[in-house]
């Protein structure tokens, strides 16, 4: 679906940074690993009208993304119309002339994946990944938005989305921390900057958003010569030149708009601020305006953010969560912008600890980095790490982040598709006197810092709304020209009637010496090996007074091993590009690396030290587990995370094993001692049983004898634990309504659920089915109902959980908060006439839920990872190796009238409803609604006494 992205303006290596530091995995590249080829081949050319096309052909998946690219966003917008780039990318999704319809629904009925569009203060982007089958389609759809589209916008239109966009809007003020950006864009930029308001908006400037506006900003910036598609995937130069030319080249050119010139803004002084928000502990942010993308010293920046707070081994994540423990958590990051760029770093401080102090120890961190340099082997570790990103993140052709994103990134902003080359070489021969210097330059006076400090919220004042000056658009320049149209549109959308065949890796098996079985997928399109030892275990196993022992024990695993403290456990990772990490789920544990093949010998044998022989330091149990109980607080905070906490046991009961919460409550992690930790790894992370998968560049021949070496020897203590008894819960037997407060909440946050039979139940995938077409995608009838029709909510969902014993089906729906009681009458109207067949589901949302759970394989397993997922889903179900061709052949079978016999298992009147919210404003419309008993609870289920 359409989604805003935050004012933080990603650029071309944003994502391979984000990557690299971001999730837990992707860490360094030895230096041996740069004879690896880092490079995207491409073509280009241009048609007459202006429109620049990049081509990159990847024939590993019969799929092709289609990425476009408008230069155009939020510092383009005049005065007293913030946010209307990102509500035009709304528009955006709506029909055109000659499609009257959503947007999603003809990819939808392909199997499009990775299908969105974003907008930033400096460009507005729409991609997704099609069968190759179903490119005519998909170029037919971009082509008609960027050339036939006023004709379909109205006044509806225009209201319907502006009501979405302010509920994004909502959503994202109603966390917690979530004042913050916007309060750091008016802070770090003068009114008048481009980069003066938020890429949102505000609520008076969209209000005044008229037709008028829509049909000028069309005019104004989406002609083709302001555009740029990549097609990359199952696509030859050749084939692109045909097919762009028929669809786009008739499309007129545009004006050529005047660009706001390079504007740093860089502030002469640092400056700061206080605010207050109902939050758990307080919160630093601290900013500054940096060099614009591009410009080499942005690269020695981000060296430098690594090497301060970028990565578990960094200066600050040392000293200030390792050393004086002052910290639950920090991190320092660049934020890309075409007319400059930002330099954060954020620390949230331990509850009790003086906000003070901690900037005091960041003060002297940065200045003793910025004075003295890094050291050789914090270099290498800050280079490797952004280029092993890098090579992790060009797996993907499309999506956020993928292939046809960096040709994109470069060619909008530095007219050069392999701009990216220049970039990671500056990365490459970045000296520590570079890193010192940009570090001198740029990150001493003129910062701001916001220190956020739990009390009450004071709402943000929304500006009022000026008349923007009018003026008039400029010709467009006469060079550019069009082609004949070559396409009868009013046929309507090319039909797409072939589609390529599922393909999924065979599965090859092994077992070693200890008793573990081994499952090998070889993918060899990157030089990358992904592992998971899948364990029995998990959260089921947790005793009754000690919930949460499974998630802690796991979590501790890569916090040090064979003696090795944390710090230097993280940097002998990252030295050698290896990414490591463990978890518990309901009903099991993993433990899993992702290693660069010329280091896998050695990588293994790290993961092996941390699967086998954790450390469980009582020091460092201290830390994690002071770490952790702040967590769950944060948890307390947030809409979503608390009705999280409560569901488990209101729906399965407190005394079931999955009525525990994993990540547990501060009492149990705070009794939790080492010998629970050592028990619970004896017992259950051993070999015997479980089951070792690997995914990527190595064969059976090649990994087996290294799997033997270093966990052949390896034998579990005593008898396997016997499994966990999950007894069966009957459904309550009328509906119940719990309430939580969350005084100042500008959105209720509903949640209505009930239990289903497990995920091994026979009539498991045409439940899924029936799911699909209540609230499993964007199309389905409750988000049309409550975004697209009603437009109270950004987004309104059901899913369905995974589980051995019964699971979880639960929607959830924000809404505005004076739509609450309405809202949740329409979620239970819905629900009802679907189940009880009195809106049964029709052919065509049949076939459209059956085309997005068959039609979307073969661009499902585009990566090792989501190979790896599904394998894992495989073992821990006890399904055959060919199980994803039996469901495709089961959801193809599927009719209608299964489908809602399906849909009778959703019981309307045996639902559990949650309502997060200012209880001022919702109780009175709830229970006005008597839906069942209202209760009012709070975070931790436990009844609030009126």
């Amino acid at each position: 679906m359409p989604t805003f992205r935050s004012a933080l303006r990603p650029a071309l290596l944003s994502f391979a940074f984000v990557l690299a530091t971001g999730l837990a995995a992707l860490a360094a590249m030895a230096r041996a690993a740069d004879e690896v080829a880092v490079d995207i081949p491409y073509d280009t050319f241009t048609l007459p009208n202006g429109l620049r096309v990049v081509v990159h052909t990847d024939r590993k998946a019969p799929i092709v993304a289609v990425n476009v690219w408008y230069h155009v966003g939020s510092k383009d917008e005049p005065a007293g119309r913030s946010g209307f780039a990102h509500l035009f990318e709304h528009l955006m999704f709506q029909r055109s002339e000659h499609h009257d319809g959503e947007f999603f629904e003809p990819f939808t009925a392909v199997g499009a994946t990775d299908q969105n569009g974003t907008t930033n203060a400096d460009r507005t982007n729409y991609f997704q990944n099609v069968p190759t089958t179903a490119l005519d389609m998909a170029l037919w759809m971009e082509s008609d938005r960027m050339g036939h589209l006023l004709g379909a916008i109205d006044q509806a239109a225009l209201d319907q989305q502006r009501g979405v966009v302010q509920n994004e809007k909502r959503q994202r003020e109603n966390q917690p921390y979530g004042q913050v950006w916007e309060r750091l864009t008016r802070a770090l930029y003068p009114k008048d900057h481009p980069y003066g308001h938020s890429v949102i908006g505000s609520m008076n400037d969209l209000d005044a958003a008229s037709l008028d506006d829509v049909r000028q900003w069309f005019h104004a910036w989406y002609g083709p010569n302001n555009a740029v598609l990549v097609l990359a995937g199952d696509i030859d130069l050749a084939t692109a030149k045909e097919k762009v030319a028929r669809y786009f080249g008739h499309i007129p050119a545009g004006p050529t708009m005047a660009r706001p010139p390079v504007d740093v803004a860089r502030r002469a002084h640092s400056t700061r601020e206080v605010m207050h928000d109902t939050v758990p502990q307080p919160r630093i942010y601290r900013a500054w305006n940096v060099p614009e993308t591009g410009n080499p010293e942005l690269q020695h920046l981000q060296l430098l953010a690594y090497l301060l707070g970028g990565a578990r081994s960094s200066r600050l994540d040392s000293r200030l969560l390792h050393g004086d423990r002052l910290v639950d958590g920090v991190s320092a990051s660049v934020s890309p912008g075409q007319l400059g760029s930002n330099f954060y770093i954020v620390a949230t401080v331990k509850e009790g600890v003086d906000p003070a102090q901690v900037e005091a120890v960041i003060d002297e961190e940065l200045a003793r980095l910025v004075g003295e340099g890094p050291t050789a082997e914090e270099l290498e570790r800050a280079r490797t790490t952004i280029r092993a990103g890098f090579i992790r993140g060009i797996e993907r052709i499309g999506g956020f982040g993928g292939k046809a994103d960096v040709l994109a990134e470069c060619t909008v902003f530095h007219g050069d598709p392999g701009c990216f080359r220049e970039q990671l070489a500056t990365l490459s021969s970045a000296t520590a006197d570079d890193v010192r210097r940009a570090g001198a330059r740029w990150l001493g006076e003129g910062s701001h810092t916001i220190v956020v400090e739990p009390g009450e919220r004071t709402p943000l004042p929304e500006e009022p709304a000026a008349r923007p000056e009018p003026f008039e658009l400029p010709a467009p320049d006469p060079k550019y020209s069009t082609l004949p149209p070559a396409v009868d549109r009013s046929l309507g959308v090319p039909r797409t009637t072939q589609f390529p065949e599922l393909k999924f890796p065979a599965l090859q098996r092994a077992r070693l010496s200890n008793g573990s079985t081994v499952i090998l997928a070889e993918r060899h399109e990157v030089p990358v090996v992904q592992l998971a030892y899948v364990f029995d275990g998990g959260h089921a196993t947790d005793p009754a007074d000690r919930a949460g022992t499974a998630e802690f024990a796991m979590g501790l695993l890569d916090e040090g091993a064979a003696g090795l403290g944390p710090l230097e456990f993280a940097r002998r990772a990252e030295l050698l590009g290896l990414g490591l990490g463990a978890s518990a789920s309901q009903d099991g544990a993993s433990a899993w690396a992702s290693a660069l093949r010329e280091n896998l010998d050695p990588s293994l044998a790290l993961f092996a030290d941390m699967v086998r022989r954790p450390n469980f330091d009582p020091a460092e149990i201290e830390r994690v587990r002071a770490t952790w109980i702040a967590g769950i607080r944060q948890q307390k905070a947030r809409p979503a995370g608390m009705a999280g906490r409560v569901l488990p046991g209101l729906l399965y009961g407190p005394d079931h094993p999955y009525g525990r919460l994993g990540s547990g409550t501060e009492a149990s992690i705070a009794a939790l001692g080492r010998e629970d930790l050592l028990a619970y790894h004896r017992r259950w992370v051993r070999p015997e049983g479980a089951t070792v998968i690997v995914v990527g560049d190595t064969t059976l021949a090649e990994i087996v004898p290294l799997l033997e070496r270093h966990f052949g020897d390896w034998a579990g203590e005593d008898q396997p634990p016997a499994p966990v008894e999950l007894p069966q819960v009957p459904l309550p037997p009328a509906p119940r309504v719990f309430l939580i407060d969350q005084p100042g909440a500008v959105q209720a946050n509903i949640f209505a659920g009930h239990l289903v039979p497990s995920s091994t139940d026979p009539g498991a995938v045409r439940l899924e089915l029936a799911n699909g077409v209540l609230g499993g995608d964007f199309t389905a009838r409750l988000n049309m109902n409550l975004r697209e029709d009603k437009h109270w909510s950004y987004g309104a969902h059901s899913s369905l959980g995974g589980a051995l014993g019964q699971r979880r089906w639960l929607v959830s729906a924000p809404v505005q908060i004076d739509r609450t009681g309405e809202a949740m009458a329409e979620i239970q109207r819905e629900v009802a006439d679907f189940a009880n067949g009195r809106r049964p589901p029709t052919e065509a949302e049949v076939a459209r839920a059956k085309a997005i759970q068959t039609r979307t394989l073969p661009g499902a397993y585009e990566t090792a990872w989501s190979v790896l997922g599904t394998i894992s889903g495989i073992v821990r179900y006890g399904r055959p190796d060919d199980y994803v061709f039996r469901r495709k052949a089961e959801v193809e079978a599927a009719t209608p009238a299964e489908v809602a016999d399906a849909a009778r298992t959703l019981r309307p009147e045996a639902l559990t409803w949650v309502v997060v919210g200012d209880l001022a404003l919702t109780e009175a419309p709830v229970r006005e609604l008597a839906l069942g008993e209202v209760q009012v609870i709070d975070a931790d289920g436990k009844p609030v006494a009126r």
